[in-house]
């Protein structure tokens, strides 16, 4: 049973790769945006 677990696990790093290398690297979390103020001239 160990082998075939062995297997599973090199099929699924394969399958990652291959989908990584069609749709891209899963996402990674963007960091959120830090508000800045801004003075607006006055008229």
């Amino acid at each position: 049973m160990d082998y075939i677990e062995k297997a599973l696990e090199k099929l699924r790093e394969w399958i990652e790769r291959v989908v990584d290398a069609l749709f891209g690297p899963k996402p990674q979390h963007e960091p959120d945006l830090i508000p800045v103020p801004v003075e607006e001239p006055r008229r």
